[in-house]
């Protein structure tokens, strides 16, 4: 493969998880509210971070790195605590909490990859179907122009949206080859051409960016150490290794590769350095991203030369804010006809793996009936635990975390607390009823 190639799928990575990797900025920002110079500088060292710990994470060496084609992203889970950390201590201590919590994470990583018993098919593939089932309002959102917009549902908005879901299908049946590994970045750009000629791309934010941007260690100032923040960081951290954990094992099943202990510590040493990193230059918590899983499906490239790619577009664009600008003029009924396709192939690699269950035990069905249903039903309704103390909101105010959590629990219950006499009898009962 070309390295125009490797360029233009290693981009087509950076545009399906761009827009998430700003808009935790943007919100984290303008809630503890930082100036627009600061806002930048969060955005851009942002986009910077990313790069780093996809990097990190993709370059397998003894110490850390799970050798997969993933991208990293800003957590949204740790959207509301660094809120909430910023508001009641400053700005200082949400950064001192990211540094403790990092530090813990690379100190525990061992002992966390001895977790990956609890990680069986049923439970993995549940997930995974869980992380696309959760994703899909936010493409159908963003597929009607975004969340609150003025124009939400308008006709252009549907049209754009339906009509780039529209061009990829088409080039995914009708083309080959790289053209159809870049049919995502194709509908893209299409996309956003049509939406210049209906007035919808604003270019003023580009215009008033500046061209080059150096990252800065504590641009804050002096980090600051609060127990409460750095248990609240620390947990919210658990949880993304948590859905860091389900992308690992979509990974590894598109990629016919085998994650074992070593491999799964690795990982997380890995998440845990570039947290660290990430909070010595003020950016944020890291986590695997779900939606390049599905754009990794889509397209068939499964190689790493790709996710390096794009690991370097970002470090560039960390250093360019007027170039990484012009990416956010895609609109959102562009990204989320794109979104429906990628979340899309989520959903299906998690079906993928669940096929390898053995569905005929209605014990497995109840896991993953629970799981899913669990998942959605809190993502659908997220004031569900709204009663609960806030420490507690950490978890059940993710459908992915719950979800995720009640197949854990579950597969314990049904599939690791059985005795071994009935293991023998139920495996025995099954046989029988293969050979009939």
């Amino acid at each position: 493969m070309n390295k125009g190639k490797v360029f233009s799928l290693g981009l087509q990575h950076v545009l399906a998880m761009y827009g998430g990797a700003i808009v935790v900025p943007l919100i984290v920002g303008g809630a503890i509210g930082l100036t627009q110079q600061q806002l930048t500088y969060l955005v851009a060292i942002d986009l910077f971070m990313c790069g780093v710990a996809t990097l990190l994470q993709v370059w397998k060496n003894r110490f850390f790195g799970i050798g997969l084609p993933v991208v990293l992203g800003c957590t949204f889970t740790a959207v509301g605590p660094m809120i909430s950390i910023g508001g009641s201590y400053g700005v200082s201590s949400i950064y001192g909490s990211i540094i403790v919590a990092g530090l813990l994470i690379v100190l525990l990583s061992a002992f966390l990859g001895k977790l990956v018993k609890f990680f069986p098919p049923l439970v993995t593939g549940s997930v995974v179907t869980i992380i696309g089932i959760t994703l899909i309002p936010v493409a159908i959102k963003d597929l009607a122009g975004g969340e609150g917009s003025k124009d939400f549902g308008s006709l252009s908005n549907l049209g754009l949206g339906f009509g780039v879901l529209l061009l990829i299908i088409v080039l995914y049946r009708f083309t080959k080859g790289f053209m159809r590994s870049v049919s995502v970045l194709l509908g893209l750009v299409v996309g956003t051409i049509a939406a210049s000629f209906m007035g919808k791309v604003d270019f003023s934010g580009v215009k008033e960016e500046a061209w080059v941007h150096m990252p800065h260690v504590l641009y804050f100032g002096m980090p600051t150490f609060n127990i409460m923040a750095i248990l609240t960081m620390f947990l919210v951290l658990l949880v993304g290794i948590v859905e860091s954990t389900g992308v690992y094992f979509a990974v590894s099943d598109i990629c016919k590769k085998e994650v074992d202990e070593k491999d799964l510590s690795k990982g997380y040493r890995a998440e845990g350095l570039a947290i660290l990193l990430g909070g010595f230059f003020n950016a944020f918590p890291y986590t695997a991203y779900s939606q390049n899983v599905g754009l990794l499906q889509l397209s068939g490239v499964r190689t790493r030369n790709v996710v390096f790619a794009a690991s370097g577009i970002l470090i560039i664009l960390g250093f360019l804010p007027k170039i990484a600008a012009v990416t956010t003029v895609i609109p959102s009924s562009v990204l989320g006809g794109a979104m429906v396709a990628m979340f899309g192939m989520v959903i299906s690699s998690g079906i993928k793996i669940l096929s390898q269950v053995d569905l005929a035990k209605q014990e497995n069905l109840l896991v993953i009936a629970c799981s899913v249903g669990m998942g959605l039903g809190v993502t659908v309704v997220p004031e569900l635990f709204k009663n609960l103390p806030e420490s507690l909101q950490v978890l059940t105010g993710s459908g992915i975390v719950m979800g995720s959590f009640t197949a854990i629990f579950l597969n314990i219950v049904f599939n690791m607390m059985k005795s071994p006499r009935t293991q023998v009898a139920e495996t025995k009962l099954t046989n029988e009823v293969v050979s009939k």
